[in-house]
């Protein structure tokens, strides 16, 4: 997910504690939708400025923590290996986004709020400065 303009800031990022150990945030399904449109973990990771094996251990973790494979990988061969999300792997993806644009909804009255009042402290500060 691109960085928004600091004017759009704040907004709100949504991160799912599955348990203790274990989250679901917008770097894991980033990475699921890298995966889906490279077809390989190593080009989702490279896209995200990620080693392979940082890509691989995320992945590993999301079917740890999930209980599920999220990911189907094809080992090497004549044409290389690759990999594609599995039928859980984009619902997960699914759900999150609908997850996080509920929520998005849910608090933009605040947020637009939170933003103007940041807004008017900000030019407060500048004319205390200036």
């Amino acid at each position: 997910m691109p960085k928004a303009p600091a004017r759009a800031l704040p907004q709100l990022s949504v991160r799912i504690d599955l348990d203790p150990e274990g989250r679901i945030g917008p770097g894991k399904i980033q990475l699921l939708e890298n995966i889906a449109a490279c077809g390989s973990i190593s080009a989702a990771g490279r896209a995200m400025d990620m080693s392979y094996k940082r890509a691989w251990d995320l992945v590993d973790e999301l079917n740890r923590i999930c209980g599920h494979a999220a990911v189907d990988r094809q080992t090497g061969g004549k044409n290389g290996g690759g990999a594609m999300l599995t039928p859980f792997g984009q619902s997960l993806v699914e759900r999150y986004r609908a997850i996080e644009k509920a929520a998005a909804t849910a608090a933009r009255t605040q947020l637009t709020a939170l933003r103007a009042d940041i807004a008017k402290g900000r030019k407060k500060a500048e004319k205390a400065g200036a």
